[in-house]
C-alpha cells in the first residue's frame, strides 16, 4: 500500500481521539517529523532503531471528528479543518496517529503539544475505526507547550 492509499483510507475512518497530560521525562528520545521518512514509505534508521521504544514527539493535534476521543493525528504544522473532511490532496504526508488508553481531551489545533508514547511503525488496519496508520505513538500522554 503506496501513501496515497493510505491517506485515502484514513479519510474513511468515522472518528479522531486525543490523550492526557504529561511531563517530559528525561531520557526519552525525541523523534523529530523531518527524522521520520528518508522518501516515500522509506523510514529513516533513527526512526527503525526507535521502533518499540518510548519517544516523544511535538506537534500540533489535527480537529477531531468529535469531542470525546482515545486517538487523534498529530501534524506537523496546524491544520485548521478536520483533516478527514478534506480531500486526499490536501493531506499532510507527515502525519502520526497517536492512541491513548482512555479518554482524552481535545486542545486547540494552534496549540503546540509535546507526545510521548511507543513508537510502532508498518501499515495497520485499526479494526474498531478502520483507520490505516504507517506510524503511531501507542499509550500517549501529552502536555500543551
Amino acid at each position: 500500500m503506496n501513501r496515497r492509499d493510505m491517506f485515502s483510507a484514513m479519510a474513511l475512518t468515522a472518528a479522531l481521539p486525543l490523550a492526557t497530560g504529561a511531563r517530559a521525562a528525561a531520557g526519552v528520545p525525541t523523534l523529530k517529523f523531518r527524522e521520520l521518512y528518508v522518501r516515500g514509505n522509506d523510514l529513516t534508521d533513527k526512526a527503525k532503531s526507535l521502533e518499540g521504544a518510548e519517544v516523544e514527539m511535538i506537534g500540533y493535534m489535527a480537529p477531531p471528528l468529535k469531542l470525546e476521543i482515545d486517538f487523534f493525528v498529530l501534524t506537523k504544522l496546524p491544520m485548521s479543518t478536520c483533516p478527514f473532511c478534506e480531500t486526499e490532496a490536501q493531506w499532510p504526508d507527515d502525519i502520526v496517529l497517536a492512541h491513548a488508553q482512555g479518554s482524552l481531551r481535545v486542545v486547540r489545533y494552534t496549540d503546540l503539544i509535546r507526545v510521548q508514547g511507543r513508537l510502532e511503525t508498518g501499515f495497520k488496519t485499526d479494526a474498531e475505526t478502520g483507520f490505516v496508520s504507517y506510524v503511531r505513538l501507542m499509550g500517549v500522554r501529552y502536555e500543551k507547550l
